[in-house]
């Protein structure tokens, strides 16, 4: 009788299952532990909530044991469950980026969610599930370092609004949660009345048969008392200086663009007394950026050599770390981008085109150029002169006026621009910069004399400049810009000039290559929705405007670590650059003051540690999320 040998692929499922297994006794990679316990944490605030809201007793032994409890201790125990799922629900995206304050939190409520459950509701489960996430908390809180983001005093207004709304209308609920035991038919005003005289803790006009009142009481008052307890801690928490270059960091940069300046049109853009920097160990590069809504948004190329600038990024990303930001960089060359993608093995997707024009090969003759020359010629026939100087030829009564004329025409409450924008006119440490204005004399003079329009361009290493600004007085002729461009073309060759940098166009090679002959439907698909996204973007707008000057086209590229981070990456920069604003107007008490400047925990313990060469000279920024 022979002996039956096990099949290979009999061998093969045992081995896959053994496989399976081991791998559910070790659990989730360490890794992915945060994310993992952030969504689970959100699981178990809900059900928090829903044992607070919907309070269910079991007919089990447990039921005859509470009965003999203190009468209060059901409803605050139903409070308790209440506010303990609100604030898991809001420690929730906090424990998915590893933050310590949210671990520390998580691991403080959720017992206190479990106990909750224990005794109000008797749920088994609810407790099992709370002490499930605990384990794995405690197992792996070397997960959980990322520091804590930096808030402004706007916070703490916009957390009593959204936490007002929030604790409104979860105090409907609770009130609507038993109509069976409602004292007659109250209205919805005396159920608002009631939910809103609940939450500052006095009693309200809607009455319940049995012990209900209590639970409700204590359950509004709980959400009250969160409101309060979150908004005054925003309020009066240590706030962290804004982002900004100190003297030395903006000394330091400037040396950086004095050596290497001429590599990158964007390099001047550093100087953005907004930004924060990070130097690399020998001081030779360095990377400017700023954290809005949790993104770490960096801007253009690294300053420096070319050599350095590994080390300038591997600072940066220790940074991004260190807090749990989401790194990106936002207009950089394909140089940049290929350094960037190397060193960190993030991607780099293009975003669009820098359109520059070579000053030896402008020429407004020829049929393309008709259009720019015939709009030119028309405007001087108006009357319109202008000027093309630097900043330091300028006297300070002249430049006061360009001043306050660009903060007049600016066509929106807030000043655009992050990554192609200075911030400033006419700073005396800008004294390279190039300012070109249109004048004309009217018989009644304006706020702002015969000055028309303004464009302001920064240095691009000792032959170029990049353009900065662009305003006109809107009472002025159509054309003011193509009249300025062209005249700072024509004066460039006597400033030494021999390279311009214009506007940056969005999806330029989409809406160049989408209306040619023979493009292919998902193409056209894209370039009409550009067509229609520029109604409110101008990106076809500035790509038309920028070709009208036939420049070379320099594609520019964003960087970021993984596709879902794209749309985040997006409206961070969107924020940055002014298009989109989420602080609320604040009296003038409630605004941000300028503080000492204090640096980070971990840059204090690197210091600390005898490495002040390679200290990261992160500054943190105001806009940061939790």
């Amino acid at each position: 009788m022979s002996v039956g040998v096990p099949k290979p692929s009999g061998r093969r499922a045992r081995g896959a299952a053994r496989g399976v297994a081991r791998r559910v006794l070790r659990g989730p990679r360490p890794e992915a532990v945060p994310v993992l316990a952030g969504r689970a944490c959100a699981l178990v605030g809900l059900l928090d909530i829903a044992a607070g809201v919907f309070p269910r007793f079991r007919h089990s032994r447990m039921h005859a044991v509470a009965e003999v409890l203190p009468g209060a201790l059901g409803p605050f125990a139903a409070a308790l469950s209440l506010s303990a799922g609100v604030l898991l629900l809001l420690l929730a995206h906090g424990l998915k980026r590893g933050k310590r304050r949210a671990w520390r939190a998580a691991v403080a409520l959720l017992p206190v969610g479990a106990v909750a459950q224990f005794v109000y509701r008797h749920s088994v489960l609810g407790v099992l599930i709370s002490l499930a996430l605990l384990a794995p908390l405690l197992l792996h809180r070397d997960q959980f370092a990322a520091l804590p983001d930096p808030r402004g005093r706007w916070r703490a207004l916009a957390n009593f609004v959204l936490m007002g709304a929030g604790s409104l209308l979860l105090g409907l609920v609770v009130v609507n949660a038993r109509p069976d035991l409602l004292v007659g038919d109250p209205s919805l005003t005396d159920r608002l009345t009631h939910v809103v005289y609940g939450l500052f803790g006095f009693e309200g006009p809607i009455d319940y048969r049995g012990n209900d009142s209590w639970t409700v009481a204590f359950s509004l008052g709980a959400l009250g008392l969160l409101t309060a307890v979150t908004t005054i801690y925003l309020a009066l928490r240590p706030e962290h200086p804004a982002a900004r270059l100190t003297e030395d960091d903006e000394a330091r940069l400037r040396a950086l663009l004095a050596r290497h300046g001429g590599r990158d049109s964007l390099g001047h853009f550093a100087l953005r007394r907004d930004k924060a920097v990070v130097f690399s160990p020998s001081g030779k590069a360095a990377v400017t950026y700023r954290v809005v809504s949790g993104v770490m948004l960096a801007s253009g190329d690294p300053i420096g050599d070319v050599e350095a600038w590994p080390g300038a990024i591997e600072r940066f990303m220790d940074e991004a770390r260190a807090h749990s930001w989401t790194p990106a960089v936002m207009g950089c060359s394909e140089t940049g981008g290929e350094v960037w993608t190397r060193e960190t093995g993030l991607d780099a997707l293009e975003l669009g085109d820098e359109a520059v024009v070579d000053v030896g090969d402008f020429s407004l003759t020829g049929r393309a150029m008709r259009n720019v020359r015939q709009m030119v010629k028309r405007i001087e026939r108006a009357g319109y002169q202008t000027r093309v100087r630097r900043v330091r030829d300028l006297g300070e009564a002249e430049l006061e006026r360009i001043r306050r004329a660009a903060e007049d025409w600016r066509g929106t409450d807030t000043e655009r621009g992050f990554s192609m924008a200075l911030g400033r006119v006419g700073d005396p440490a800008d004294g390279d910069c190039l300012i070109a204005t249109a004048h004309k004399a009217d018989a009644e003079a304006g706020p702002h004399g015969d000055l028309k329009a303004i464009l302001h361009f920064v240095p691009w290493g000792a032959d170029g400049v990049s353009l900065d600004l662009m305003r006109r007085d809107r009472s002025a002729d159509p054309g003011m810009n193509e009249l300025l461009i062209v005249a700072a073309l024509q004066a460039a060759p006597q400033l030494g000039i021999a390279r311009v940098s214009l506007n940056f166009a969005m999806f330029r090679s989409a809406l160049a290559r989408g209306e040619k002959i023979g493009a292919g439907p998902v193409l056209r698909a894209w370039r009409g929705l550009l067509i229609f996204l520029s109604r409110w973007f101008q990106i076809e707008s500035l790509y038309k405007f920028n070709a009208k000057f036939r420049p070379r086209w320099e594609p520019r590229f964003v960087v970021y670590r993984a596709s879902a981070d794209l749309p985040r990456i997006g409206f961070a920069a969107m924020q940055a650059e002014g298009f989109v604003t989420l602080a609320p107007p604040l009296p003038r008490f409630l605004r941000r003051r300028p503080s000492v400047r204090r640096p980070c925990a971990h840059r204090a313990a690197e210091h600390s540690h005898g490495t002040p060469e390679g200290t990261v000279r992160a500054r943190e920024s105001t806009a940061g999320a939790a």
